[in-house]
């Protein structure tokens, strides 16, 4: 399964913030949305991601004060990323690794979507429950009298 897969099922819907906008204007789209993360676009081009790991983080360091604060100095500058190919297990094994719960979809340098961790699990689940349902009717449907590990009598 690769992350094409994921983007068509769940669509691709995105949420963007400019770098200079306030941290409390973003927040509260955040909040108005039930979004987890923000992409952080500038002359349409992706350079960062704001989440609510890093909304905690700023929100300790300026003890919940936050007015004056601004996106740039919030966001992730550096967010892991994958393009439309990268296979399911690589991107598990990426999001654990740096413990990303959301990751932009690129497309060169085009933003195609964002994956959660969250439509990863859903996807895996999917996928699992696809299988036994295939072996299930497939169990279902051996041929009376003979046993899995026989070949059916003729």
């Amino acid at each position: 399964m690769k992350v094409s897969d994921i983007l068509r099922i769940k669509g691709s819907t995105l949420y963007t913030s400019n770098p200079d906008e306030s941290l409390i204007s973003a927040l509260g789209l955040m909040a108005e949305r039930d979004i987890g993360s923000l992409v952080i676009m500038e002359h349409g081009e992706l350079v960062g991601m704001l989440t609510v790991r890093e909304l905690t983080q700023v929100l300790v360091k300026t003890g919940g004060n936050i007015s004056k604060t601004i996106v740039r100095t919030a966001m992730d500058d550096h967010p892991l990323t994958c393009t439309m190919e990268t296979d399911m297990d690589e991107v598990r094994r990426m999001m654990l690794d740096r413990h990303a719960r959301y990751m932009p979809v690129m497309d060169k340098r085009m933003l195609m979507g964002v994956i959660s961790f969250h439509d990863v699990a859903r996807a895996v689940v999917d996928s699992q429950n696809f299988e036994n349902k295939m072996l299930k009717a497939y169990i279902h449907d051996w041929p009376e009298g003979s046993a899995p590990d026989e070949s059916p009598k003729l």
